[in-house]
This record gives structure tokens, sequence and C-alpha cells, in this order.
């Protein structure tokens, strides 16, 4: 297997967003791509890189410079891959880690080094199930190193530590389609929110080398997607969570207990969600969705009024993950990644300047 193999990411063009926005090619494909976000392994461009997980079991790693981005191929497993986490778990004081895996049920380890050539070997093995969400870190402050949860269909999840031998934990209805990592106070094991396709919103933690669950609510149709607000802190986070059917929802900590809120009632079949600062005043909440309507749109609310919707970007089909990033220091804003049917990743900024009242920037309508 090579250590990389390049590829072009040159062809196509990205449609045209909304007034304000600008939509930019970051890599195209020839089949769809299920995820796709930012990590940093590559220290010496400064630039995060961007990866993209595709239907053909891809795992592409995109190097950004002056706006465009060369495309390497860690490997290929010609089968779909759910997810990747960068974490430091066979070596805690070494270069980051990637893991990946998918439809074939087998998790790699990929490994860059300096002279951006790429190792990668299959590590754990879980026969006749898909992997879909991976969820690392310092999950378990009472062990050294970080560790890595794998959670699969059918409804399984293990635990990864050091010595990379998968040890199940527990298993859940359905299966989990998205995890985030909750804000805690140091030495105190994380909370993970999981959103279930039975229709449950799990809370889970590690604890004394089992897994705690809670059910924030049941619903009675499958969770999607889930966002965490960045102005979240311990004790006091919010979440953001699609439905199926197209409901957007809204969940604030309160102590124990989670206030829900409905957000939006959008199109069926939400594939995406991300939160982050995308308007000019930070006081404003933001989040944004993406899906089956192929429509990119931004929920916004100012306090005390009513949340108001807006399409940035329509693809030429259906949407499936959106990631939040910072990959454009031209505004004061967060970035977006978007990617699904389409069969490419495009990013998604706000124009240069905006939000930065005292700085100069090119007039957007100059090329």
């Amino acid at each position: 297997m090579p250590a990389s193999e390049p590829i072009d990411a040159s062809a196509g063009a990205a449609p045209r967003a909304a007034a304000g926005w600008s939509a930019t090619l970051v890599h195209e494909s020839d089949s769809g791509i299920w995820n796709t976000g930012t990590l940093k392994c590559l220290p010496q461009y400064g630039y995060p890189e961007v990866y993209a997980l595709d239907d053909k079991g891809r795992c592409t790693i995109l190097v950004g410079y002056s706006g465009a981005f060369s495309a390497n191929l860690p490997f290929q497993e010609r089968e779909w891959l759910g997810d990747l986490e960068a974490l430091q778990l066979e070596r805690p004081a070494g270069e980051p880690e990637l893991y990946t895996g998918g439809k074939r049920g087998n998790l790699y380890q990929v490994r860059a080094h300096a002279d951006a050539s790429f190792d990668t070997k299959l590590v754990a093995r879980f026969p006749a199930e898909e992997i879909h969400i991976l969820q690392g870190g310092d999950l378990d402050p009472a062990t050294p190193g970080h560790e890595l949860l794998v959670f699969t269909h059918p409804g399984h999840v293990y635990l990864l530590d050091r010595a990379l031998a998968p040890r199940q934990l527990a298993s859940v209805e359905g299966r989990i389609r998205q995890t985030v990592l909750l804000p805690t106070e140091d030495g105190t094991a994380p909370w993970i929110a999981g959103a279930a396709r039975s229709g449950e919103l799990y809370l889970l933690r590690l604890a004394d080398g089992a897994l705690e669950m809670r059910v924030v609510t049941s619903e009675p149709c499958g969770f999607g997607r889930l966002a965490l607000a960045p102005a979240s802190r311990p004790g006091q986070s919010v979440l953001y969570a699609t439905r199926d059917d197209g409901l957007v929802l809204r969940f604030e900590q309160r102590g124990e207990a989670w206030q829900r809120e409905l957000v939006y009632a959008g199109p069926q079949g939400p594939r995406g969600l991300a939160a982050g600062r995308f308007d000019a005043d930070p006081a404003v909440e933001t989040v944004a969705v993406f899906g089956y309507s192929a429509r990119v749109e931004l929920l916004s609310r100012r306090a005390g009024e009513p949340w108001r919707v807006e399409t940035l970007l329509e693809d030429r089909d259906k949407g499936h993950w959106l990631e939040t990033a910072e990959l454009d220091g031209r505004n004061a804003t967060d970035e977006l990644l978007c990617s699904g049917y389409g069969k490419r990743v495009l990013l998604l900024a706000r124009e240069p300047g905006y939000g930065l009242t005292s700085t100069p920037a090119t007039p957007p309508d100059l090329p």
C-alpha cells in the first residue's frame, strides 16, 4: 500500500452562494462524500487540513494553500468510511494518530509524517458490523492518555485504549449517528451526547471502566445530527439536534435537567448540523442545517426575537454532512464545510472584511 497517492481536486466549480457569502470548491470526487471536517496532522503547513470520507472508502487529506487545496490519499478500503478522529491513543506523546473505519467494520490507524507521507495499519476488526461514529479524547481522566469509543451498527459501543484491544461496553437501541463531547471541569470524565436513530438523545460517559448512560429525551422520530453551541460551559451546555422529519431542536442544560425548544420545522431529511459564530454580532445565536433538500440554511436569533431562516447555498444533490471550520481569517466569523451526494466538499465563508469594522478588504464586486 503506497504511503500517499496524490489526486486531482481541480475539476468542477462551486455553486453561487447567497449575497455576502462565497462558496469555494475544496474537493471533487466521483462518489458521495459522507463525512468532512478539519484536523491538524501536518503542522509544517500551518493551515488546518480538511478530510473527506467517501462512498468508495477513500480517506482523502486536503492541504490548503492560498485558496487552493491539494489532495492526498493515504488509503482506500473500497466501501464507505463513516468517521475520522485525530487523537493520541497508542503514543500519548507522539505525532497525532488518525483513526477511521466504515462499512466493512475495520478500524485503521493513519499516521502523518513531516514529508507529507502517511502510514496506515489495521488495528481492530468488528466482524459483521459497520463503524458509523468514533469519539476520542481524554474520556477517562483516571487513566493516562486518550481513549476511543467506537459506535457500530447495530448499536454496539466499544472502548479502545493504548493496547488497541476493543472491549464492548454497551448496546443501544438502533445506532448512534453522531456524538459531541460536552465541556467539563478538569479531571472530570466528560459527558458525550449521542444522537440515536431510534429517537433517543443519550448522555454517555466512562465511569470505573463501564459506560454510564442517561436519556435526555426520547422522540417519536429518529435523531440524525448534533451540534454544540460555542458558548457552552461545564454544566451549561446548549445542544442542537435534527430529527429525520425535518425538526431542529435546541436543548439547554440547567443542572441535571435539559430544556427542549423547537427551533425550525424544515425540509425532511436533515443530514448536517453545525453551530458557530456566523454573524458579525457575537450575541446572535446561529446554527446551520443541510440535508436532503440540498440547501444549506442558516438559522439565527437575536435575544428576545424569534428564529429566522435564510438559504446560503443550494448544492447539486442531497446533503449529508456539515461542519464548522476556521479556514479564512479575513472575516470575524466561522466557516462551513459541507458534503454529501453532490460528490464534493464545499467551503462557505463570509466575504473578506465581514465583521472587521476597521479593516479594509477587497470589494465583493471585484474579482
